[in-house]
């Protein structure tokens, strides 16, 4: 069996950044595990500029993003297998693929960074009545059919679900000369960047329709129409007030899942909050030497946040095979409070932190002039006015090591939003 100091399960963003990262720290046997026929991942598709901000000071468009990187890893001769699907990870770190050169093979890993990324939820679980026509897709794979494929779905379209795969395929949509009617959202709120809602929907003159959703698709060989309404305070259709509206295409952007078949089957223990791992401050999981990062770990709003924390899995990494990473020891539990998700990480080693940790997380609904608070058991460090909070955009807040040494019986810390 052929053994790696580091075997990455992904060659999307969060995969190639670890891998750099790893790499920079002085781990030389890497290997990424990629499934698609290139590296890049989702970023390939995503052809709309506003990716590298925090990362290159500069916009680039997604697959200008990922060229950044595969170039990276393409200097420091990092291996790469492609078109090689990951069956298996057991908790001893043996990975198990298959492609079509190889067959069925097995891998023996030093660490192992899982990568996979995430997919969207489909029309099965979203309990939509009606026959199963043509005409209904994902907003990713409608991305994928214009933007890779040269292909249009259709040509009268409605969005189900503002999230931002769905407010930019509006706008891809209407550029390529389709008209889309309305994007109907479930919540009260959009799920998408307030910048994705004025560019990609006001700035075309698409209609938002909070708080509706899809009650009804018409149509058997083809979609004919779908028929909305409004929702109640507990999301159920309000009786009369329906609308039809025709259309040859209904696109689902109604929320991204980790993929996490593969942590689930290894053992991870898994968030309810975020359907991902369970990691510490090394974003290492509850299995020695196997950490997560990017998507598989929670669903992110940027990808220069992917790079961010898939950075520091890559150094943690390998500072676990270097033998450099301390042993756990106390572990303080990180508690999403009043108005909070989750957050990530879940539990911290204040052992092995560094001088700082980055707490990332969201709120649970849209909140304005309310206050970001962090209490440490009963004393609270941090108190910063936030003047909208909504659970689109990803929040962080940094805490220092010292704040817990100073305090060796600490028992929580608990991440909050407290109204003014």
């Amino acid at each position: 069996m052929k053994g790696y100091d580091l075997i990455i399960i992904g060659g999307g963003p969060a995969g190639l950044s670890a891998a750099v990262a790893a790499w920079d720290a002085g781990v030389r046997e890497i290997l990424i595990l990629e499934r698609d026929q290139e590296l890049g991942g989702i970023l390939n598709q995503c052809i709309h500029n506003g990716f590298g901000l925090h990362t290159f000071q500069e916009e680039l468009t997604g697959p200008e993003y990922a060229a950044r990187f595969i170039d990276k890893v393409r200097e420091r001769n990092i291996a790469c297998l492609l078109d090689t699907m990951v069956l298996e990870v057991s908790p001893d770190r043996v990975v198990t693929a298959v492609n079509r050169e190889q067959g069925v093979f097995q891998l023996r890993a030093g660490a192992v960074i899982l990568a996979m990324g995430c997919r969207e939820r489909p029309r099965g679980a979203l309990n939509i009545p009606g026959h199963r026509p043509a005409g209904i897709y994902t907003a990713g794979t409608a991305q994928r059919l214009v933007n890779m494929d040269g292909w249009m779905p259709g040509k009268e379209v409605v969005i189900l679900g503002s999230g931002d795969i769905g407010l930019i395929m509006a706008r891809r949509m209407t550029l390529e000369g389709a008209h889309v009617r309305l994007v109907a959202e479930l919540m009260s709120y959009s799920g998408g960047l307030k910048r994705n809602i004025v560019q990609c929907l006001e700035d075309y003159g698409i209609p938002l329709r909070l708080s509706h959703t899809v009650v009804d698709i018409h149509g058997k060989q083809r979609l004919t129409g779908v028929t909305i309404a409004q929702v109640d305070e507990n999301n159920r259709p309000i009786p009369g007030t329906e609308e039809y509206h025709p259309c040859d295409t209904l696109l689902l952007s109604c929320g991204l899942l980790p993929e996490n078949e593969l942590s689930r089957a290894a053992g991870v223990t898994l968030s309810p909050a975020t359907s991902g791992p369970v990691v510490d401050e090394a974003l290492e999981t509850n299995l020695e030497g196997i950490f997560a990062c990017g998507n598989v770990l929670h669903v992110h709003d940027l990808v220069d946040y992917v790079t961010q924390e898939s950075f520091e899995a890559g150094r943690r990494a390998a500072a676990y095979l270097q033998n450099r990473l301390p042993s756990r020891g106390r572990s303080v539990p990180v508690k999403a409070g009043e108005g909070v998700r989750y957050t990530v990480p879940s539990v911290v080693h204040p052992d092995r932190m560094d001088d700082s940790l980055t707490l990332r997380f969201r709120v649970s609904g849209v909140r304005q002039g309310a206050f970001l608070s962090v209490w440490l058991d009963g004393e609270r460090i941090l108190h910063q006015r936030k003047p909208v909070l909504a659970p689109a955009e990803m929040e962080q807040v940094r805490i220092r090591r010292s704040e817990l040494e100073k305090r060796p019986d600490l028992s929580a810390i608990t991440v909050c939003i407290e109204e003014v």
